[in-house]
């Protein structure tokens, strides 16, 4: 009998208290192909607001749900987030997740499926391509991803269309190979990087929706990660070989 495999949804978390039990209950709701299993772990990244009181509540409430609580004493960012949930995954599969409602998790069958068919080793999964919903915002920073998406391009020789995406979705085995070092918006410019330098990887990039938040409702990332972002090319595809 074929071992069940399971997908682990990496979630980090900082003051996402009012939405975060939303995004679950998508998550819970997603129905995997193939009979995977969904792993839920949550990083909270010492939230100032009732982040974690919303997060032990819901896992009482869902205890047929695999979620795993993990808490950061100071807060580190994102990346450093991302680098603790990614040590606890203990599926064969993972994906990241924002702990928004930008991105929805009912489009997980569709990055999961070129590595299910034995096709790809890492998806990632892009706003600017397919017929999917797309949010109207923000021009400049449409701008500044596609040029952060071109100067990766320029030194990594790949053809993607949007590397500052939130989805992405690996092999397991593949992400914790890898050492990193970005503890906060540097993470997406650094993992490009370093997987585009694996021999043999096989990357593939699939059209999903994007739901787009404004300041108001909570969006984060600005003009100075965007800075950081371009540094994080350059060190990371030219000078840490």
């Amino acid at each position: 009998m074929e071992q069940i495999k399971t997908l682990s949804i990496v979630i980090p978390a900082y003051n996402e208290g009012p939405t975060i039990h939303r995004i679950l209950d998508r998550i819970k709701a997603v129905v995997l192909m193939n009979g995977i299993a969904k792993e839920i772990i949550i990083v909270n990244d010492c939230s100032r607001d009732n982040t974690e009181e919303s997060i032990l509540a819901y896992k009482a409430a869902n205890s047929d749900l695999n979620i795993q609580y993990y808490k950061h004493e100071v807060n580190q960012g994102k990346g450093a987030a991302l680098h603790t949930g990614i040590s606890k995954a203990k599926g064969e599969f993972l994906i990241i997740q924002d702990a928004d409602l930008e991105y929805d998790p009912e489009e997980y069958n569709i990055l999961l499926s070129p590595i299910v068919r034995g096709d790809a080793d890492v998806v990632y999964g892009s706003r600017f391509m397919g017929g999917n919903p797309h949010r109207m915002l923000f021009f400049w920073h449409t701008i500044g991803n596609n040029f952060l998406t071109f100067l990766s391009n320029m030194f990594s020789n790949l053809n993607m269309t949007d590397m500052e995406t939130c989805y992405k979705m690996f092999r397991t085995s593949t992400i914790q190979g890898i050492k990193l070092q970005e503890k906060r918006f540097g993470f997406e410019p650094e993992i490009t990087a370093k997987i585009a330098r694996i021999p043999k990887i096989r990357i593939y990039e699939v059209g999903i929706s994007y739901y787009g938040r404004t300041y108001e409702e909570g969006k984060k990332i600005g003009a100075v990660d965007g800075f950081r972002a371009i540094y994080c090319i350059l060190k990371y595809n030219l000078f840490s070989k």
